[in-house]
């Protein structure tokens, strides 16, 4: 059989119009096939495409199987595709010992490097065994269907032990194989059968079974799906396939960020076009891993015309606020709201208000934000209002720090409580705005205010936020309740997990300072400095840890405070060695400075 009968033979299809079927430059119409598979007589249309076609018997159950499977008739396909032997086949395609060539590159052997191989017949027994496949998932055996996908790609495999040949890159097995591959791991997901799913991505993702850039892209992309929202943890890439050198994946999150960032540079490179569903997962994909910063080079990468610049900006603003970068956001919130672009946007409106509400000396800016967002949200969003007021009473309480006289003190913070009051009146449940109320009572010396807003936000959020507990301990202890605030703390430690108790510990020690119990102040000092040290050297690249700090101890301000607490003590030696190691963190300190000067005060005048 020549190259181009083999070619011809390998793109054989049914033509509707015409109904016929076409192999070895040579045509017969249907009719006469179909009616026999109509009869049930699948034998005698067998030997008819036989004779019909010089055919063999593989070939001819390939076409006829195609044949009924392209009319619908999905269970008649299947009693044909049952009829070929596909390991009886792989054996006489297989090439023998004595005729395998040896080739440095398996991908570029030439069809004629494998003698023992018909190309027809392979192309037509193996989209046989395909078509069998996509039968049994119409017909809902899913775990058969599945096994058979497999089958072809490991037939593939065995014919072909290097590769498919780049020759074969146009042809219908090729296509098959790139179906095949496909649609394997599809079958066992929705077998529910998820670990040979995984290792059927891995495979199509590792062999070389010469995908097209759109396919493969499709592939990564379902696998990262898949790793992302499946809910199942799957084991990292077995060390066979591991490079020496290369980043090796520790777990689902890394994995899909991996196949996800490949997918971004194969967009920025051109070879795939643009699918904005693969940006949404990466941003699902760092944001939960607290990697927004990472989600910003990736946005600034896109070429210009993709997204929508104001959208664009908005996103890098969002994610450099996450990542702690406020000066940044803000630059790029001030250009979305310039007046030539969409200076009445509510949501970066509120965003920018946010942002300024985090530092006093933005605070009035952000108090001109807010007004605008409540401005533009007053007829379209009560909950957009609603925010609006709350972020506008953060900016103004924030505002009343710097304020230069006690009276424009006393206003700003008046009005703070006015707006957080009117948020509160549109969003009864907001727990956010429980906490901001207690905050903003408790500053304005309303003690009893705040008590009831800081226990009402424990009660409302179940005691799982430890700003509640905390809030709650430091207005007890303003009203010099210590033994209760000291309750609460232990009470907060029984919902904290250990790594979170830094704070707590912190304010433990300063409740014992507070009632001179220097000695008992020591032992949570020493808890807090094992916690400090081990966080430091524990959080990793992609460790699930906040990006802002929000009041969290670090290692310094624990030495300090331990030299304080020792020179209180008169322990003169271990104050020392806490400095000693204060300075090696930050060498020249008012507060180390301080603490030397206590000391030899103490020593001098003791």
């Amino acid at each position: 059989m020549s190259g181009n009968e083999s070619a011809e033979l390998g793109k054989a299809d049914v033509d509707p119009s015409v109904r016929q079927v076409c192999a070895n430059g040579i045509c017969m119409e249907t009719n006469v096939v179909e009616a026999k598979l109509d009869e049930g007589n699948i034998q005698e249309a067998e030997s008819a495409l036989r004779e019909g076609l010089s055919l063999n018997f593989e070939e001819a159950r390939a076409l006829l199987g195609r044949l009924e499977y392209q009319r619908g008739n999905v269970e008649g396909a299947l009693r044909v595709f049952d009829g070929i032997d596909l390991q009886a086949a792989i054996q006489r395609m297989q090439p023998s010992v004595t005729e395998k060539q040896p080739s440095k590159k398996g991908r570029t052997r030439s069809i004629e490097s494998v003698p023992g191989v018909s190309q027809h017949a392979a192309g037509l027994v193996l989209e046989a065994i395909y078509l069998k496949a996509k039968s049994l998932q119409k017909l809902g055996r899913l775990n058969e269907a599945a096994r058979e996908c497999l089958s072809v790609l490991d037939a593939v495999e065995k014919i072909f032990d290097s590769g498919i040949p780049d020759v074969l890159v146009e042809n219908k097995l090729q296509e098959t194989v790139t179906h095949a591959v496909e649609l394997l791991p599809e079958l066992w997901k929705q077998a529910g059968c998820y670990s040979e799913a995984m290792s059927a991505y891995r495979r199509a993702l590792l062999s070389q079974w010469n995908l097209d850039n759109d396919c493969c892209a499709r592939i990564q992309k379902a696998f990262a799906v898949f790793l992302l929202y499946s809910g199942v943890e799957v084991c990292p890439p077995s060390l066979a396939v591991q490079i020496d050198g290369s980043y090796v994946p520790r777990n689902n999150l890394e994995e899909a960020i991996l196949l996800l960032m490949i997918l971004m540079r194969k967009v920025y490179l051109g070879k795939i076009k643009w699918d904005p569903s693969v940006l949404e997962h990466l941003t699902f994909a760092l944001s939960v891993c607290s990697q927004t910063s990472v989600l910003g080079k990736q946005l600034e990468e896109v070429m210009p015309g993709v997204l929508n610049r104001i959208d664009r900006w908005r996103s890098l603003a969002l994610c450099y606020s996450a990542a702690g970068q406020n000066k940044t956001a803000l630059s790029l919130l001030q250009k979305s709201l310039h007046k030539d672009e969409e200076p009445n946007d509510v949501l970066s409106l509120l965003l920018a208000a946010k942002i300024c509400s985090e530092d006093v000396f933005l605070a009035a800016e952000g108090v001109k934000y807010a007004q605008r967002a409540i401005t533009n949200a007053q007829d379209s969003n009560e909950h957009l209002k609603g925010v609006g007021l709350r972020m506008l009473g953060l900016c103004l309480g924030k505002q009343a720090k710097v304020a230069t006289s006690d009276f424009e003190r006393s206003r700003l913070q008046s009005e703070a409580l006015k707006s957080l009051d009117g948020a509160m009146a549109l969003e009864h449940e907001n727990t956010d705005l429980m906490f901001d109320l207690g905050v903003q009572y408790a500053e304005h010396r309303n003690l009893d205010a705040a008590l009831q807003y800081a226990r009402k936000y424990v009660d409302a959020t179940g005691g799982s936020a430890l700003i509640g507990w905390r809030l709650l301990a430091l207005v007890l202890s303003a009203q010099q309740r210590y033994s209760e605030a000291e309750v609460v703390i232990d009470a907060a430690f029984d919902e904290t997990v250990k790594w979170d108790q830094g704070p707590l510990l912190r304010m433990k020690a300063k409740l014992k300072i507070s009632q001179s119990q220097y000695i008992e102040a020591v032992e949570p000092y020493r808890h807090l400095l094992s916690l400090v040290q081990a966080q430091r050297k524990s959080y990793g690249p992609f460790r699930n840890a906040p990006q802002v700090e929000d009041d969290k101890v670090n290692e310094y301000e624990v030495w300090h405070g331990l030299a304080d607490l020792y020179s209180s003590l008169s322990h003169f030696k271990d104050a020392e060695t806490c400095l000693d190691k204060a300075r090696a963190l930050i060498e020249h300190s008012a507060d180390t400075l301080h603490i030397e000067g206590k000391i030899m005060n103490l020593i001098y005048n003791g």
